[in-house]
């Protein structure tokens, strides 16, 4: 890529998913999965974006798709939802893990460990001046669309962006 600091971004963004890897998690079980998009991949997710935006008319996947197109790279992190067996935990709203499963409930472990673990990748960003923004639609795209394992439920996409302004805000739907 001829942008003068895709280097120094790509280095980033591998040390963000060695963050996101490495942050704390329930009973010690890394679920979580990292992946960086760029080139032709990351404009096949924002094309399913858009897609998905104007098919079902949310306007925010229009605008993210342009944000995406507009950024280096995108950071995916996601995870399995698998229950960790706590005893008397509950946080899921079932009794116990065996009826979570059944109802196809996500474990709170996962997704605390998720946000644990994008909070730690975005600090990464942060500490080292690159602009960046937690996307949902993203994480959305890249799951419905195959890009990720099948077996990763629950991800958020971190576009990437270095410029004299942050593409991330003002943004208009």
């Amino acid at each position: 890529m001829s942008f003068p600091y895709y280097g120094a971004v790509k280095n980033v963004a591998e040390l963000m998913c060695c963050s996101a890897i490495t942050a704390p998690k329930g009973k010690g079980v890394n679920l979580i999965y990292t992946k960086i998009f760029e080139g032709e991949e990351k404009e096949r997710v924002a094309d399913l974006m858009e897609k998905i935006g104007k098919e079902r008319e949310i306007p925010f996947f229009i605008r993210d798709a342009r944000n995406v197109r507009d950024s280096l790279l995108v950071v995916f992190i996601g995870t399995e939802v698998k229950p960790r067996g706590v005893p008397f935990c509950g946080f899921c709203g079932f009794e116990d893990c065996e009826r979570s499963v059944k109802a196809g409930a996500y474990c709170s472990y996962a997704v605390g460990d998720l946000g644990i673990a994008i909070g730690s990748a975005v600090k990464v960003a942060s500490d080292n001046n690159i602009d960046n923004r937690v996307m949902f639609s993203f994480g959305k795209a890249a799951i419905f669309g195959g890009f990720v394992p099948e077996k990763v439920k629950l991800g958020y996409g971190i576009p990437l962006s270095v410029s004299g302004k942050n593409i991330f805000f003002d943004r208009k739907l």
